[in-house]
């Protein structure tokens, strides 16, 4: 089995895999589920600083980016889409899908969105139903200040739809403060859970934006709505994946048994840019680093193919190209949840150290782990 240095699937603690392996009942009949599933939703919720009520999907991330935006687009509605990556423009093919109309604020793909550019674009044009925002742009590794983007938004009377898949635990997020009215999540970025589920919490605001619709949500699986007074109800609209969210919950309790998560990121992910800049290799982003991610382009004279299947059959490490208009040029390295030690980015960076030079890259220095 590689070392999955990844920006998500995540390697996955012994713990969560224990959890997964439980004996499991039926979880449309077992009522003790049904408080088990809000449980854990309601740990989620305040990992996040909210009081929103959470949802955990049975789906991979890319279900919760659907469903939000199915769930609040009816035919015609303007949505504003904040594009300054490659899922951040992908956005708007689910906006069109659902009828409504997408509107692409579109910015230097190498930097964060920048707020007082947008505030003048808002006071131009801010007839809105909501936005979406990527807090980190996987394909890129580009964090976008949510703290600040989210707040102006709601200033303006835009409800705001955030994918923070690969944002969340490893970089700030504080949704009741920040405004933010839809925020999704996925289990195996730095959750650090095995791929299967999605996770979405739901403001007030949003929750009346679906109810006081004029068109039926077209979607049945993909519809938010369908798990409203589930609890009351002790009805689920499918069968829950227990095993799946069995390990979800020991994932969640390992996050808030781990107070300093947050600053191990930040510290990691410094060293971690630090080393490459410091061996001349150069960061594809000119800010807006994330703390999951780190993105550098690929050296003049050599391959993305050749230095991931180097690292991969000589050194067991699995780090990640990218694709869309990045295929080719850059390589991920992934420093999030489970992965994110000193240990691992020890390993990988002196891997890459040595498949680098192995393939005729001059280096200023070492590429290594300080």
């Amino acid at each position: 089995m590689y070392k999955m240095m990844t920006p998500g699937p995540t390697m996955v603690a012994e713990n969560v895999r224990s959890a997964r392996s439980i004996e499991t009942g039926n979880p449309d009949l077992d009522l003790d589920f049904y408080d088990f599933y809000k449980e854990t939703c309601e740990l989620y919720s305040g990992l996040l600083d909210t009081k929103n009520e959470s949802l955990i999907l049975s789906g991979e991330g890319i279900l919760g980016l659907e469903a939000a935006v199915a769930s609040v687009t009816e035919p015609g509605d303007r949505v504003l889409v904040l594009d300054n990556g490659v899922f951040g423009k992908g956005f708007a093919d689910f906006v069109s899908i659902y009828g409504g109309e997408p509107v692409l604020y579109t910015t230097d793909y190498k930097k964060e969105i920048e707020a007082e550019p947008l505030r003048e674009y808002l006071e131009r044009d801010s007839d809105f139903k909501y936005a979406t925002i990527v807090h980190c742009d996987t394909p890129s590794g580009m964090l976008n200040n949510i703290s600040v983007i989210c707040p102006l938004l709601k200033e303006y009377g835009i409800l705001t739809v955030v994918d923070s898949v690969s944002g969340m635990f490893g970089n700030e997020v504080k949704v009741d403060e920040w405004g933010i009215d839809i925020l999704c999540g996925g289990s195996q970025k730095t959750i650090s859970c095995p791929i299967g589920l999605t996770l979405v919490t739901i403001s007030e605001d949003a929750k009346r934006a679906m109810e006081n619709r004029k068109t039926k949500i077209a979607s049945f699986y993909a519809n938010l709505l369908t798990f409203q007074h589930y609890y009351e109800n002790k009805w689920f609209p499918y069968t829950m994946p227990v095993s799946d969210i069995y390990g979800l919950r020991q994932a969640l309790e390992n996050i808030k048994e781990d107070p300093d998560i947050l600053k191990r990121h930040a510290q990691i992910a410094a060293k971690t840019r630090e080393a490459l800049t410091r061996a001349g290799l150069k960061l594809y982003a000119q800010n807006g680093y994330s703390n999951t991610v780190t993105v550098f382009t690929i050296p003049g004279g050599v391959k993305t193919a050749d230095i991931l299947k180097a690292m991969r059959e000589e050194h067991n490490i699995m780090l990640a190209g990218s694709f869309d208009i990045l295929a080719g040029e850059v390589i991920r390295i992934g420093h999030m949840g489970y992965n994110c030690t000193e240990e691992n980015m020890k390993e990988t960076l002196t891997a890459l150290d040595a498949v680098l030079r192995k393939l005729g890259v001059e280096l200023k220095s070492s590429v290594e782990f300080i």
